[in-house]
């Protein structure tokens, strides 16, 4: 099965999370692939824009809870140590790349997923879609950039409110805080990610990736970098904990 799509036809293309039955969420094999295809467009040629999107009713759930459940208390540290360092390799990869990276948000954004959004450039979202974390309710600690990015987006205040309590954010909210684009109807979402596509292939490509290089400058990026790591550290040092193990189960239970 192939947990990522990669498609490149001339300047655009199109990667797409693969794993639609599980509401693509995160496992290492999924996280594997991207870090693949992100690394091949990093180095194709004359390519101006990347849409990320996902098969399926959720662009991604974050990690997969079960994933993280079936595997046995004292191993679970270093299952998680791969998976989270490798969605913040991936993160760090969309953030560095010098043409625009569009999202296609057809549904739920959970979890760790929230940094695949968060370094995007442009984000059309459909009313259907929402975003929440879930840390505070399954016992894990915020990684995806709930804490490294998140809070120089909407502001501090917004960003402790949201995760402590668990507050899901709408679609509509989503565009007024700022996190995505635009809120378009499922029916138009194609046609707004075309118009986005045709209006930036029309700009001057050099010019394009100097305003990104700009905007994200070396130490910006290495504070990000350090923040991203610092999750992740925080997350391992949670992840084997019974309070952990419990929200897990219990959040398990409930979803079934």
């Amino acid at each position: 099965m192939a947990f990522t799509r990669l498609d490149i036809a001339g300047p655009v293309a199109r990667l797409s999370f693969n794993r639609p039955e599980r509401h693509n969420s995160l496992v290492p094999e999924l996280i594997a692939a991207l870090k693949l295809d992100l690394a091949r467009l990093a180095m194709t040629p004359d390519l101006r824009v990347l849409v990320l999107q996902a098969e399926g009713r959720s662009f991604s759930t974050g990690g997969d809870v079960g994933g993280f459940f079936a595997v046995p208390r004292g191993e679970r540290r270093a299952y998680a140590d791969g998976l989270v360092g490798g969605l913040n390799d991936c993160i760090m990869a969309l953030l560095n790349l010098p043409i625009p990276v569009l999202s296609r948000i057809q549904g739920p954004v959970t979890g760790g997923s929230l940094g695949f959004l968060l370094a995007c450039d442009l984000v059309a979202i459909t009313p259907r879609a929402f975003i929440q974390p879930y840390y505070t309710e399954v016992g894990f600690s915020p990684d995806g950039g709930w804490t490294a990015l998140l809070p120089a987006r909407i502001g501090d205040a917004a960003a402790r409110e949201i995760q402590l309590r668990n507050r899901r954010v709408s679609a509509a909210e989503a565009v007024q805080l700022g996190l995505a684009t635009a809120l378009v109807e499922p029916e138009a979402l194609d046609a707004t990610i075309d118009g986005w596509l045709a209006e930036l292939l029309a700009k001057q490509p050099a010019a394009i990736a100097a305003t990104k290089a700009c905007l994200l400058p070396a130490e910006r990026r290495a504070t990000i970098v350090a923040a991203l790591e610092l999750e992740k550290q925080s997350f391992l040092d949670q992840i084997d904990s019974e309070e952990a193990h419990h929200g897990m189960a219990r959040f398990l239970a409930e979803s079934a």
